[in-house]
């Protein structure tokens, strides 16, 4: 039979289609994985990998078995997790997903509070597009996951967590700044930053546009909520920026102001999500609400 580290290395380079990368991802020499592969091979008597291709591809055997194995390897996790649950309380490093339009100004105040309660859990932190990282859970990758709703996927357990406030702001300079009441109307032909249209962002921008009457600067799409906020201090356009990144140490209003809009909210749904089938469902869900209470704090 494979063995789990066999398995592992197979998965790797099936991943990321280079013996190379797959030797780093696991720790080991080149050499090391190409010898197990090739084992693996002489074990289940068939060839996984097409080495004659000009690129590492797998063959339509290897890529059927490697989807086996990815089934394989989360149920031993999950056994490796049912182990360390019988310690009565979450531990080790948990692989999180969160989107970099919430995690830098949402999860230093998270770390904090679960490093008090939780002191022997390690969240490994990855920034990412929300739709990416919902597959990367699927498959997974990541253990769990924070991000505007929709998150979707199969299998998945969806706990929403809190609305978060939204506004317009602008640079000082702009005609509305120092108007008292604004009414919707005002801001039609106004010009609104955003990010590229894989972020669910993107499409709050692009709804609150078409509401407004207003047009996305499809030419200066930002690369984070920083960016959009230092163009829109500089005057490129308006933005729609998070209540949490608005009250943060590293976001803040210094260089624009809130735009106070007659009869108009804007909010986005923040949910948390991980494999219903985890072993660690449980942990997960306790993890959850933590973060949950500490993002209600923040905006209270």
């Amino acid at each position: 039979m494979p063995t789990v580290r066999q398995l592992e290395y197979f998965l790797a380079v099936a991943e990321l289609r280079h013996f190379g990368r797959a030797a780093h991802s696991c720790n080991v020499s080149q050499p090391t994985l190409s010898h197990q592969l090739r084992a693996l091979e002489q074990r289940l008597g068939t060839i996984l990998i097409d080495r004659a291709a000009q690129s590492v591809e797998l063959t339509p055997v290897g890529r059927e078995i490697a989807e086996r194995a990815k089934r394989v390897m989360l149920e031993i996790r999950d056994i490796r997790a049912v182990a360390a649950r019988s310690r009565k309380q979450l531990s080790g490093i948990v692989r999180f997903g969160v989107t970099p339009t919430l995690g830098p100004y949402l999860m230093p105040a998270i770390i904090g509070a679960l490093h008090a309660e939780q002191p022997d859990l390690r969240l490994y932190i990855r920034d990412g597009i929300p739709a990416e990282q919902a597959r990367d859970l699927v498959s997974g990758r990541l253990d769990m996951m924070v991000g505007p709703a929709p998150v979707i996927g199969e299998d998945l357990e969806v706990l929403p967590l809190f609305s978060e406030p939204m506004s317009v702001v602008a640079p000082r300079q702009h005609r509305l700044a120092d108007v008292c009441r604004i009414d919707r109307r005002d801001l039609a032909g106004e010009r609104f930053l955003t990010l590229d249209q894989r972020h669910h962002y993107h499409q709050l921008v692009q709804s609150v546009c078409a509401e407004l009457g207003a047009e996305m600067l499809l030419d200066y799409e930002g690369t984070s909520l920083d960016s959009i906020h230092q163009m829109v201090g500089s005057g490129v356009g308006l933005a729609i920026l998070p209540e949490l990144y608005l009250r943060s140490e590293v976001g803040g209003d210094a260089l624009v102001v809130r735009l106070p809009i007659d009869n108009w909210r804007c909010s986005r749904d923040v949910v948390a999500a991980w494999r219903a089938k985890s072993a660690s469902a449980d942990d997960y869900r306790a993890l959850a609400l933590c973060i949950r209470d500490q993002a209600l704090s923040l905006l209270a």
